[in-house]
């Protein structure tokens, strides 16, 4: 048994914090904080959460500090870690974790995005789906990590979201590469992420094109998901789109279902399509049925 602490990357309160987790019990986790002095209330379902000023003084008392990603796979890997979709708060130890292995040192952007991606009105588009996305990536990619500008286009490619197709691809990418370019990415990188974050407005890759293959496929792979996980997608579009009547949302969502069965291909990756094609189908073609 063992506890472990990422280092004081998440800001807030003036200050930026740690997170502290055990490999085996959650008894451990709560008696070493115990005796470390810290509070009850820092805990948050499976991790404390704990200012930079305290991050010395636990190492010295017994806490192994190691790497974001390493801390999330230690969790993981015992048992303990809450599932993302189950987690009512703002998924910022996975989210926090991945910005800073792309473009760590820029918190204020992270934010920025953050609270986009976590707006009252988004039910499907928020940040359960960004981070589905993300982790989409990694399975098409592993063990290899997915390209950089990939990512950063899946962080971009709904960050404005008002329910209006095409315009909200084209504005998500104009603040890509306005934030990247301020960032001091290099225009060919903030070019590509602008690129890719417009193909997710028909999910149509050119033959050839990788990049887009990978960001189309990891898009759309909750339609490859159990029955179970696909009728709560629906019912998160719907809840989207709770502004508009029955009527016009079921003629409406019968025009998104036919331009996704005529995709040829649907999913453009090997890996995507031995994941996600056939369930895909299925679910599609039922929601066809009377």
């Amino acid at each position: 048994m063992a506890i472990y602490l990422d280092p004081p990357l998440w800001p807030a309160h003036g200050t930026h914090f740690s997170h502290l987790v055990s490999d085996a019990s959650l008894a451990e986790l709560h008696d070493f904080a115990a005796a470390a002095g810290i509070p009850g209330r820092a805990f948050d379902g499976d991790h404390y959460d704990v200012a930079e000023a305290r991050y010395s003084s636990l190492v010295a008392a017994g806490a192994i500090p190691v790497e974001g990603r390493i801390l999330v796979r230690k969790l993981i890997a015992s048992g303990l870690r809450i599932p993302a979709r189950r987690r009512s708060g703002s998924l910022k130890l996975p989210l926090l974790t991945r910005w800073n292995g792309i473009l760590p040192g820029h918190d204020a952007l992270f934010l920025d995005l953050l609270d986009r991606w976590g707006e009252e009105h988004r039910k499907y588009h928020g940040r359960t789906h960004l981070l589905a996305v993300l982790e989409a990536l990694d399975l098409l990619t592993g063990p290899a990590d997915p390209p950089r500008t990939v990512l950063l286009a899946a962080w971009f490619h709904d960050a404005i979201y008002r329910g209006v197709a095409g315009q909200d691809e084209e504005e998500s990418a104009r603040l890509a590469e306005d934030r990247l370019a301020h960032a001091g990415l290099r225009p060919a990188e903030v070019d590509e992420v602008g690129r890719l974050v417009r193909m997710t407005a028909d999910h149509r890759p050119e033959p050839g094109d990788d990049d887009a293959a990978l960001l189309s496929d990891a898009d759309l792979s909750v339609l490859g998901g159990t029955p179970a996980a696909y009728a709560r997608y629906l019912a998160a579009v719907r809840e989207d789109f709770a502004h508009i009547g029955d009527d016009d949302f079921a003629a409406g969502r019968a025009g998104v279902v036919r331009h996704l069965l005529q995709l040829d291909p649907l999913f453009h990756t090997r890996r995507g399509r031995e994941l996600w094609l056939e369930p895909a189908r299925r679910n599609l073609q039922g929601e066809t049925q009377p």
